[in-house]
């Protein structure tokens, strides 16, 4: 099957499209889940230019935009390596209108496809976020605890973390495709 979509190395030039599908993916997905004074706060705190800037130079975060093929960028993905074979993804963001097609999962397979080493990868969801956890569940990954994050201005990420594992010798990555 033909490759749906693309995924390719964002770097600082990438900051007002990351920034644009950010805006448009948080307002039309998160309310309902946290507030829109939070949701304010927490797109102020995370994408501003120097907060991309720092978290793409400093702070090793390796941002993907994911792109129809072909196409203008729908989507966006970054992430760490946080210890050898062990990756962690800071975000994984798909336009609202993308969801549901399958492109989730493909963006998710080609990534890995990028990082062959990735033995486990971790994120983490708030704990209301029930369309994004069942995603990452069809993925593969499970729960492996609860956890609060004070991010001030008494705002809190009542989040899971969930993680990924590569499935043992012999055994193929599994998953479902049929939705995401």
């Amino acid at each position: 099957m033909p490759r749906r979509i693309s995924l390719a190395k964002a770097s600082v030039e990438d900051i007002p499209t990351i920034q644009a599908l950010a805006h448009r993916i948080w307002w039309a997905h998160y309310p309902g889940i946290i507030s829109e004074a939070q949701i304010t706060y927490m797109l102020e705190r995370m994408y501003s230019d120097e907060s991309l800037r720092h978290q793409m130079t400093q702070e090793g975060a390796q941002y993907w935009l994911v792109a129809l093929v072909p196409g203008e960028a729908i989507g966006f993905i970054a992430l760490s390596r946080v210890a050898p074979e062990q990756y962690f993804i800071h975000k994984f963001y798909l336009d609202t209108h993308q969801q549901g097609k399958g492109l989730g999962v493909e963006a998710f397979q080609q990534l890995l496809e990028h990082y062959p080493d990735a033995r486990e990868i971790r994120l983490t969801v708030n704990r209301q976020n029930y369309k994004s956890i069942n995603f990452y569940f069809k993925i593969g990954f499970r729960i492996e605890r609860c956890a609060d994050f004070d991010i001030g201005d008494g705002f809190f990420m009542n989040d899971f973390v969930m993680c990924w594992r590569q499935p043992s010798e012999g055994k193929e990555t599994q998953v479902n495709d049929s939705s995401a």
